[in-house]
């Protein structure tokens, strides 16, 4: 029996003796912490760490709460400037001022003309070259053909021909090409207790967008309400130039997302037109003349949305006057999707190809109620045959 204890004793012994090697030996593996290392001098100081203590207090002096200048919150506060709403030049008289400047661009024309007639002989050459110049204007072919033949009669009437009886002749007979008698009126009223409703057409780049804007303010200078519709939606920054355009009078502008449904906005300016008693509410479209049918498509859905309202009292068509005849094909497309009631002939002054006035009434049968002479925002004048004819060939 002592034997077995005795035993169990050296065991208990033995193996403690070996538990502790084992112990011991895993720490002898446990390497020291290495020692801090020398501060490099040449280093540059080193920011503290939150809860670092400095080692070297400031030596300025502390400022106290009263003496530190706090933000005023006044000052940071954003300011937003609303600019002044402009008072548009009144529509009256706009032509007249701005004809020295048609008649700076279309003087090649008239004064063309006017030399021409007063040939001592006015031979076949020089009826040709009459002709030519009316061409190279852009009149068109049937026009020239028709004012021709009243000239080259008039003047075998005539017999002598002084400058001031020249004058005369030509001044009454591109009058007559001019079509004096054609209503030039924009129509902007309804006879419903509706706005007026102008839909204003036309390819993009021919100054569209512009052009209506222009427009809210030769309605707002006569003294009308204004509401915007920026119903071109595929035309990048297209809704802010409209909204541009009326903040600088006051008028608002109703939009929706970029490439939005436009019948969907020309609805909801008509609508809020309605709400707000309107006078007028100009509806600006898209221009994209990538095919016929979804252009047709497009406006076609456009005028009959917004006639749910109340039917269109105009649709102007804004024509590129430096394109010339390719504004003449331009006009034909854009007739056939919608009827046209008016044309508005921009650039105007940067031409000497003025007779596109008489070639696009003649090829549509509408009045160019509007022109527009320059890229300021009252450039765009009523049309008016005698103040152009004017123009053209002097006093």
């Amino acid at each position: 029996m002592e034997i077995v204890i005795l035993a169990v004793v050296i065991a208990v012994v033995v193996i403690g003796a070996l538990g502790g090697l084992v112990v011991g030996s895993r720490r002898s593996k446990r390497l020291p912490p290495p020692p801090p290392a020398a501060p490099d001098i040449t280093a540059p100081p080193t920011e503290p760490h939150v809860g670092d203590e400095a080692e070297t207090p400031r030596d300025e002096a502390r400022r106290t709460i009263e003496e530190v200048d706090l933000p005023d919150a006044s000052a940071t506060a954003p300011v937003v400037v609303t600019p002044p709403v402009e008072v548009p030049e009144p529509t009256a008289g706009r032509l007249v001022r701005l004809r020295a400047r048609l008649s700076r661009s279309q003087n090649a024309l008239g004064q063309g003309l006017l030399t021409l007639l007063a040939r001592e002989h006015l031979d076949e050459d020089t009826w040709e070259e009459i002709e030519d110049t009316l061409l190279t204007a852009d009149v068109g072919v049937q026009p020239t053909q028709e004012l021709v033949g009243r000239l080259r009669e008039r003047v075998r009437v005539l017999g002598t021909r002084t400058p001031e009886e020249l004058r005369a002749l030509l001044r009454q007979e591109l009058l007559t090409l001019l079509v004096p008698d054609f209503d030039r009126t924009v129509n902007t009223e309804s006879g419903l207790d509706t706005p007026g409703i102008v839909m204003v057409v036309g390819v993009n780049g021919t100054g569209k967008t512009t052009t209506t804007g222009k427009l809210a303010r030769v309605l707002v200078a006569d003294g009308r309400h204004v509401l915007l519709g920026a119903a071109d939606t595929f035309r990048a920054a297209a809704a802010d130039q409209l909204q541009t355009w009326g903040e600088r009078v006051g008028a608002r502008t109703v939009r929706g997302p970029e490439g939005g449904d436009p019948a969907s906005i020309a609805f909801d300016a008509v609508k809020e037109g309605i709400q707000e008693g309107a006078d007028v509410v100009l509806i600006d479209t898209a221009g994209r003349l990538h095919t016929k049918t979804g252009l047709m498509d497009e406006l076609g859905k456009v005028k009959r949305v917004v006639e749910k309202h109340a039917p269109l009292d105009e649709v102007l068509l804004v024509l590129d006057a430096t394109t010339g005849q390719n504004g003449l094909v331009q006009a034909r497309v854009f007739a056939e999707v919608v009827d046209i009631t008016g044309i508005v002939l921009t650039k105007l002054d940067g031409t000497a190809k003025g007779g596109i006035v008489i070639a696009v009434q003649r090829e549509l049968g509408v009045p160019v109620k509007l022109i527009g002479l320059g890229e300021g925002a009252d450039d765009l004048a009523p049309f008016e045959p005698e103040a152009f004819v004017d123009a053209l060939i002097g006093e």
